[in-house]
């Protein structure tokens, strides 16, 4: 048997308790009585609503990963066809360069004679 007896529900009405070693319990304010049964339909849609709230999260992250992944493969493929037109024109200019080097060099030639 207990010697100090506390209140351990929200009420307890029926028992005569001693005042002597008596402690108060507090409840929180924001304490929600929950007494709905697991096939209440009220807690059954308030789940349903929950889960459904983190597929929607779930999924607009999923959208939101896929488009920045289009996104970046674009971007590479973009870079890579500049890169490509840039090399092709580098190539031009150094036949040029070279076209103009040789034309210089029978320039320099034709002075001298």
């Amino acid at each position: 048997m207990k010697d100090k007896r506390t209140y351990t529900k929200l009420k307890e009405h029926g028992e005569d308790m001693t005042h002597e070693n008596e402690t108060k319990i507090t409840i929180s304010p924001d304490f929600k009585k929950d007494d709905r049964g697991p096939l209440d339909l009220t807690l059954l849609t308030e789940q349903y609503r929950a889960d459904l709230k983190k597929y929607q999260d779930r999924e607009s992250l999923y959208i939101s990963t896929e488009n920045k992944l289009k996104g970046t493969k674009q971007i590479a493929i973009d870079m890579a066809a500049t890169v490509t037109k840039l090399d092709r024109r580098n190539q031009d200019l150094m036949k040029e360069i070279d076209r103009l080097t040789e034309e210089l060099q029978l320039l320099e030639l034709k002075i001298k004679k």
